[in-house]
This record gives structure tokens, C-alpha cells and sequence, in this order.
């Protein structure tokens, strides 16, 4: 996973010795995670407030104060030395006080005041590297906590309706919840952050300086570039493939946008229309196994599900998020009469194999381990050992079937180092944003389970949607698309499954599992979703397009995102399981469900569809949703009647015009 930190072209470059910092903080906080990962695993209250002094350290380095466009100068110096100094009082104040604290009944005022600050420090940590949103939401939630007759702020009781009054608490118990137990900023959110997610960054990090990007993206051109269309389905291959490597929508759209986006502007697609593409496919990333940006280790932590047997249930829907983005953009190259690029523009099959097979072993190794059991922490420890493993084999066979010299060989050593230390230190500053995203995450998850919020917000849930499923689902696409203004993905699914988890699952009675993968697909509607599609934003800069029309064609482009999870919580059998021939029937009439309404939303397939057809194919899509087998049934039915039609006016067409040829 690879989290999107260019740097601006307009950033004053730091000084050299801020980045040799940077570079030897990085180093080191990724040996710490190695080592916690792979050789002596750490208890909580070690290695995560470890972990957040080193990534808050990094955040105040990588982040000035006054922004990466000025210089720091020596008032932000000032700022930025003390804050790097308490980020380093946050990080060992637990674990070299952990026996006191352990065995205390009333927190030392020491204990308290640095609990202030490091709430405090994480609040401004947020601010620079994830967004004022991000610190905002946080901070709202911490005065949340200070209202009530008996807390810090009692008057701001009186602005809240009665559903959300609650009797307030004192500053020394919000910064016990939030720094002295596993509920606050040291709760899940950041523990994940501190294990799985880390050590899986680092394993992108690694993929990404050996190559293996560039591998993706041009395997998929080798496979699709003669078809029609073939720039815009190689953006698809691509954007699933590094789904195996980026945890960033925008991160992908910058990767492999900006070879996609201008092949697919000089085939005929329209500037927008290229990055509405690029900006959907690549938002497919984040749910694509096997790892799902950081979503499949905060699900797998929140439900208690085994991490593996997320990753399996998310293939299938994961596989038909990128099918409807593949039909669109077939059905748009037909209807504008595209052709394919020419093979001598085009590197083959077997060529990019040859060159980058190597890079295939880990993701295999990856999966063969988790299947095998391992914990997730210990697969991307392996998985990492693997990466290299690889790398070096493939550099050792390059240089020994060449010419091999000494000279060679110690360039070989070191270039081999170089890249080393820079995958070490790419993990570590690709783990800044995430982190951060989950610290404050956890002051949240902390004041809801200090003041019984996220009950309360499912009471105010279920009294707006009357009871009603798809009106429930519909508000939580609403309130995912507000967070996703504000917050990355990752933050507004944490923040999301905390306030309308339970309504979901003991309210509407929605297993756990599909509660969450629920919340998690729709989190990411903020990518593709107008006004605010951080995605198309991306791909609209690469194309030299306007950003709102960039961001309606993804949004269009980008419809599995809504529909997939409603088929996870009407025809759960592609979760759950099932008899198999439930499964299977289940997963044809979806599958023949998103054919149909993509047919419906471009109006062609093999030829123009009349509008009465597109009309008709809609209430056969609904009825698919419908949980009654003859529904579903007859629903699917319509809608293939419709396709088979289009299908046989198609071929009507072009007898016509065979017909009408002139005869040599």
C-alpha cells in the first residue's frame, strides 16, 4: 500500500540535513516495526505509543508548520523543535512508566497533563498530514465528551438536542480515556495502524522501488492494448493490479494515470471522460484483496473475523466492481467507434513476463502464507523477506549472465543498499498519513464509548429511516459522502461503522461482516463523488480537464460502489456462503444485474438502445434486489430478454449494411 506523499512542484526544497533526518528516523521507526513484526512481537502499550512518537516525529519533520510551500524560518523552527520534543516525551512516557500507571487507582497529575498534551500533539499531527478535518471532527468529538451538568463545559449542554445530553465528564477522565488504556488514542484504530497496516505500507514501499508498478501497468497493456478501447481497460487491469500495492485512490490516479490518461486522450476519449475513467478504476483499488488499503485489518479487528477469510469474501465483489468499470469503458470505446493501439506501440505478453515474472512470488507468497494460517503482522514480515528474496535473485542472474566484474558486483552492493534504505524510508513516510488518520480516529472511538454516543446516534438513525433498510443505507451514503470531505477513507469508515455499526447490525438485524463491508465500499464514495471527489480531482489535473466534469464521469463510471454493497445486504449468499447452488444463482443475477444497468446507464451495447429499453431494464435490476427467488428470477429474465434484443437488433444492423455494400 502506498499512501500518495508527492511533494508539490511549487515546495521550496528542506534543507539536506531535515531530509537526512527524515531519512534516518524512517530507517529507523521500519526496523522497529521489522523487528516487532518478525522477531519479538511487543505489547501493546509498547509498541504503540513507540510507534506514534517515531510517526509524530516524522510529521513535524515532513510537515512545516506554516505548510510545505514556505519556509519554516526561525519562528516555525521554534514551533516545530518543541513539538518534535514532546513527541518524543509522547512516545516513551508509556512504556518507561508503564509499571506506575499499571498499577495506580487514580492518575497521577503528571500522567494527566501529559495526556493533555499528547491529545493535544496528535490533534496538530492530524491537521498537517491528513487535513483541518480531520482535527476538527476531533476536536468536535473532545467537546462532545466536555458537555454536561458535570463536565468541563456544561453550558454547551444547552445547544444539543436531548437524545444527545449526557452528564459531561472532567478533563483527568478524558485524558485517562484517551491515553491510559486501549480506548482511546491507543485503542484499535492505531493499534492496527502500528502492525498490519505498517508492515504492509512497507511491503508496497518495497514493491514500488524494485519495479513492480511499472510491471502492472505494463502487463495490463500488454494484455488489453489491442482492444478497442485498449488504453482505458489497461487502466482498469492496472488500477486492480496495484490495488496489490496502493492504499491511496489518488496514489493510484497519479501511478498509473499519467500513462493511461494520455493514451487514452489520444485514442478519442475526451479529456474528462479519460480521467473520470482513470479516477474510478483507481478507487476500485481500495477494495481490491488482498489488501484492501488498511480497510481488511481494521474489519478484521472490529468484527474479529480472520483477516484471510475477509480478503476471500472480497474477491467476488471486488472482481465486479472492476467488470462494470471494464463494460463501461468497452461500451464507450464501441459507441465512439475507438480501435486499439498497434502492436508495434504495444510491449508483448511473454516480453514483460520475462522481465517481471520475479515480481508475481511475493503477492503468491503472500496468499499461500495467509491461507496457511499465519497472523497477518507475520505475512507482511514475510512477505517483505520474500520481495527481496526475489529482487535479489532476479540482480544476481541479470549480473552473473552478463559480463560479471568486481567493479560490477560492488555496484550491484550498493545500489542493492541504496534501495533498500529507500523502501525503508518510503514505508516510513507513507505511514504518516494513515497513522495520524487513526490517532485521532481513536480520540473518537474513545468519547463515543466514554458518553454511549454511537447508541444514541443509532437511536437518532432509526428514527429518521422509520425502520426502513434502504432509507438507513441511503443516510449512511449520505453521511460517508460528508466525512469523505473532510477525512481519507480510512478515517471515515472508522468513524462511520463506530456511529452506525450497531444500528445496522442490532437494529436492522445485517450480519457484521456485511455491516462493515457496507460502510467500507460506500467510505469510498468521497473519491468518485461530485462536489468533493478527491479521485477525479487527480485524474482531471493529469487530463487538463474541469474538475467537476472529471468528477461526473467518474461518478458515473464509478456506480458498483453503490450497487455492489446493496447486493451484499440483500443477497448475502456472496458473503456469507451458502448451498452452492445459492451461491452461484446469487452471484449470476448480480452479475446479470450491473450487466443490465450499465447497459442502461451508456443506452448501447451492441447497438443504441431504444429508451423504452433502457426504462424497462430498471424495474428488472430492482427485482433482482427483491428477497424472493421467482422476483429475482423474472427480474433476471427481463433484463436478458432486453439484451437479447439489442443483441439481435445488432446483428439486424449489420447484415443491413453487409447487404448494402456494393458487389465487386
Amino acid at each position: 500500500m502506498v499512501v500518495d506523499t508527492e511533494v508539490p512542484r511549487n515546495e521550496p526544497p528542506q534543507p539536506w540535513i531535515v531530509l537526512r533526518a527524515i531519512a534516518v528516523i524512517g530507517i529507523a521507526l521500519s526496523l522497529f516495526q521489522l523487528y516487532a513484526a518478525g522477531v519479538q512481537p511487543l505489547g501493546l502499550f509498547y509498541q504503540r505509543p513507540i510507534h506514534l512518537g517515531f510517526i509524530l516525529v516524522l510529521c513535524f519533520l515532513i510537515y512545516p508548520v506554516w505548510g510545505r510551500s514556505r519556509p519554516r524560518g526561525v519562528l516555525g523552527w521554534v514551533i516545530d523543535g518543541t513539538l518534535i520534543a514532546c513527541a518524543v516525551l509522547v512516545g516513551a512516557w508509556l512504556p518507561v512508566n508503564i509499571d506506575t500507571i499499571a498499577n495506580q487507582i487514580f492518575p497521577r497529575d503528571i500522567d494527566v497533563w501529559v495526556g493533555v498534551l499528547t491529545v493535544l500533539v496528535v490533534l496538530e499531527g492530524a491537521r498537517r498530514a491528513v487535513g483541518l478535518g480531520m482535527t476538527i471532527i476531533g476536536a468536535a468529538f473532545l467537546l462532545y465528551a466536555f458537555a454536561g451538568s458535570r463536565g468541563e463545559l456544561p453550558f454547551l449542554a444547552d445547544w444539543m438536542p436531548g437524545i444527545l445530553n449526557h452528564r459531561g465528564y472532567s478533563i483527568d477522565r478524558v485524558a485517562s480515556q484517551m491515553t491510559l488504556g486501549a480506548e482511546g488514542i491507543f485503542g484499535i484504530p492505531l493499534g492496527v495502524a502500528a502492525t498490519f497496516i505498517f508492515v504492509f505500507v512497507l511491503f508496497g514501499a518495497f514493491l514500488e522501488v524494485t519495479g513492480a508498478g511499472k510491471f502492472f501497468i505494463d502487463l495490463a497493456y500488454a494484455a488489453t492494448g489491442r482492444q478497442r478501447g485498449g488504453p482505458a481497460k489497461a487502466a482498469v487491469i492496472a488500477s486492480a493490479g496495484m490495488g496489490s500495492i496502493s492504499g491511496s485512490a489518488i496514489a493510484n490516479v497519479v501511478t498509473t494515470g499519467a500513462f493511461t490518461i494520455p493514451l487514452m486522450k489520444r485514442l478519442g476519449y475526451r479529456p474528462a471522460q479519460a480521467g473520470g475513467i482513470e479516477a474510478a478504476a483507481s478507487t476500485g483499488g481500495q477494495i481490491m484483496p488482498p489488501l484492501m488499503g488498511a480497510g481488511a485489518f481494521l474489519m478484521s479487528e472490529f468484527t474479529r473475523v480472520p483477516y484471510v477469510d475477509i480478503v476471500l469474501v472480497s474477491i467476488f465483489p471486488a472482481l465486479l466492481y472492476f467488470g462494470v468499470v471494464y463494460l463501461l469503458v468497452h461500451i464507450a470505446a464501441v459507441k465512439q467507434g475507438m480501435t486499439g493501439l498497434s502492436a508495434d506501440e504495444l510491449p508483448s505478453v511473454r516480453s514483460v513476463l520475462a522481465d517481471g515474472w520475479h515480481f508475481l512470488l511475493p503477492l503468491v507468497a503472500l496468499m499461500a502464507l495467509l491461507v496457511a494460517g499465519y497472523s497477518p503482522m507475520r505475512v507482511g514480515f514475510y512477505a517483505i523477506l520474500s520481495i527481496v528474496a526475489a529482487a535479489v535473485a532476479r540482480a544476481l542472474w541479470d549480473f552473473l549472465t552478463g559480463r560479471p566484474t568486481a567493479s560490477g558486483f560492488v555496484a550491484l552492493c550498493r545500489r542493492g543498499i541504496a534501495l533498500t534504505l529507500d523502501a525503508l524510508e518510503l514505508g516510513a513516510r507513507n505511514a504518516v498519513a494513515v497513522s495520524m488518520a487513526c490517532a485521532v480516529a481513536g480520540i473518537i472511538v474513545g468519547v463515543v464509548g466514554l458518553t454511549g454516543l454511537g447508541l444514541k446516534f443509532s437511536a437518532m438513525m432509526i428514527a429518521f429511516s422509520g425502520g426502513n433498510l434502504v432509507l438507513a443505507l441511503l443516510l449512511v451514503v449520505i453521511a460517508s459522502l460528508i466525512l469523505g470531505m473532510g477525512l481519507p477513507v480510512t478515517a471515515a469508515y472508522i468513524v462511520l461503522i463506530i456511529l452506525v455499526g450497531p444500528a445496522l447490525t442490532q437494529e436492522f438485524g445485517l450480519p457484521i461482516l456485511i455491516a462493515h463491508l457496507v460502510v467500507f465500499w460506500y467510505s469510498q464514495d468521497s473519491n468518485v463523488t461530485p462536489p468533493v471527489a478527491l479521485a477525479g480531482f487527480a485524474g482531471a489535473a493529469i487530463a487538463g480537464s474541469k474538475p467537476m466534469e472529471t468528477s461526473l464521469q467518474a461518478w458515473k463510471y464509478a456506480k458498483g460502489l453503490y450497487l455492489i454493497p446493496l447486493f451484499m445486504v440483500f443477497n448475502d449468499a456472496i458473503i456469507l456462503g451458502g448451498p452452492l447452488p445459492v451461491v452461484i444463482w446469487n452471484g449470476a443475477i448480480a452479475i446479470v444485474a450491473l450487466t443490465g444497468f450499465a447497459v442502461a446507464l451508456e443506452g448501447f451495447l451492441w447497438r443504441p438502445m431504444p429508451l423504452w429499453q433502457r426504462l424497462l431494464i430498471v424495474p428488472g435490476v430492482i427485482a433482482v434486489f427483491w428477497p424472493d427467488v421467482a422476483v429475482e428470477g423474472a427480474g433476471a429474465a427481463l433484463i436478458l430478454l432486453i439484451l437479447a434484443l439489442n443483441r439481435w437488433g445488432g446483428r439486424q444492423d449489420g447484415t443491413a449494411t453487409a447487404a448494402s455494400r456494393p458487389k465487386a
